[in-house]
């Protein structure tokens, strides 16, 4: 496995990485050309985070699955939805229910990133010049909570609530709906109930000036954004995180919300997270990659396999990746964890070959 990633640093595809794969109690961590606690921005690997906090305002009875989520959201309250997806945004129909917190845990709330070409529809437009359209993780991109979700509300959803699975855009908004359900800010929330209880001390939403020689980035003028609290803070995609860090994280996953004696979830809460919860006919309307349906479901703000496809695909797997070049799995079947933090990006929802080489010599190591 070192010699292969590292042949994409000799050829110069990639400036550094820090592959971990942990199963059962061996661990195997490799730093190629950085530092092993190098900080990344791991993007949307934040999702599966922001699912974590969510479930545990729903194990505390704060919030509550099928709710509507207007009391604390009022910007969504009595959405309209477009007729139909070409239609222009003020050609709409009322929503035929409201959104709840599963909406927002699933992807379908009704918004979200319109696969296919840029400015195709009128919609894709409008959220683009409200500064809601999906994107790239950027500190400077979006003004506070209150003024995006605001700018969001002003906009109709593209389809009815729980019609299809649309991306990104639920876990945003699940961030500003745990920071208004907890009273404290989403990043101070993770701070104290997930990061500081797992020991996840180089992960939040920015990086302190202690630790800026830490942060692995392919553009250098960009790294001051990523040294100062951001005015909003992502739920879609703002952390930035260590390989170990995000280890902690995966251990309590795989530990059923606990991991060292520290329960952050029970079993019931991890079990809901980690299971498909896609109808056949939701993935039918639902664009992402061809045959990406037949294989994957998606689950509480991560996906899930739900069949073998390769040496890498054990069902019931779970776990996301990051469009700015990190990857994190959990295998329960194995008891194995996989990350591997880079720092440039995907240039399609199709992992590059560096992260399909990792996961097949991740697995083709077992001798078991």
């Amino acid at each position: 496995m070192h010699d292969v990633l590292a042949s994409y640093v000799e050829r110069g595809e990639l400036p550094g990485l820090v592959s971990l794969i942990e199963r059962r109690d061996e661990l195997h961590v490799d730093a190629i050309s950085c530092d092993p606690d190098a900080i990344f921005r791991i993007a949307s690997m934040t999702k599966p985070v922001a699912a974590a906090a969510a479930m545990i305002l729903v194990e505390e009875c704060t919030l509550r699955l099928d709710d509507p989520v207007a009391g604390l959201l009022p910007e969504l309250a009595e959405p309209r939805v477009l007729r139909q997806l070409d239609s222009e945004i003020d050609d709409t129909v009322p929503a035929i229910r409201p959104i709840t917190l599963r909406d927002l845990l699933t992807f379908r709330l009704g918004t979200g990133l319109v696969f296919g070409e840029p400015n195709a529809y009128p919609i894709q437009r409008a959220m683009d010049e409200a500064g809601v359209g999906p994107g790239p993780p950027d500190p400077e991109k979006y003004p506070d909570a209150e003024r995006w979700m605001r700018d969001l509300g002003s906009l109709p959803l593209v389809y009815q609530p729980g019609e299809v699975w649309m991306y990104n855009t639920g876990a945003e908004v699940l961030g500003v709906l745990i920071a208004r359900a907890s009273g404290q800010s989403f990043g101070e929330f993770l701070a104290e109930r997930i990061f500081e209880p797992l020991g996840m001390r180089d992960t939040g939403f920015w990086v302190p000036e202690t630790s800026w020689s830490r942060l692995v980035m392919t553009d250098q003028s960009a790294r001051s954004s990523w040294g100062r609290p951001p005015a909003f803070q992502s739920g879609g995609g703002g952390l930035v995180s260590t390989a170990r860090d995000f280890l902690q994280f995966s251990r309590m996953m795989l530990g059923h919300g606990d991991v060292g004696g520290k329960r952050i979830l029970s079993r019931p809460a991890v079990e809901a997270m980690t299971v498909d919860h896609l109808t056949a006919e939701q993935k039918a309307r639902s664009a992402w990659l061809s045959g990406y349906w037949e294989t994957h479901g998606w689950g509480f703000g991560m996906m899930i396999v739900t069949r073998r496809f390769d040496i890498a695909s054990t069902p019931g797997k779970f776990g996301w990746d990051g469009g700015l070049g990190t990857s994190w799995r959990a295998d329960p079947g194995e008891q194995m964890t996989t990350i591997l933090l880079t720092p440039v990006g995907w240039t399609s929802p199709s992992a590059p070959d560096v992260f399909r080489d990792f996961w097949t010599l991740a697995y083709s190591a077992i001798d078991d």
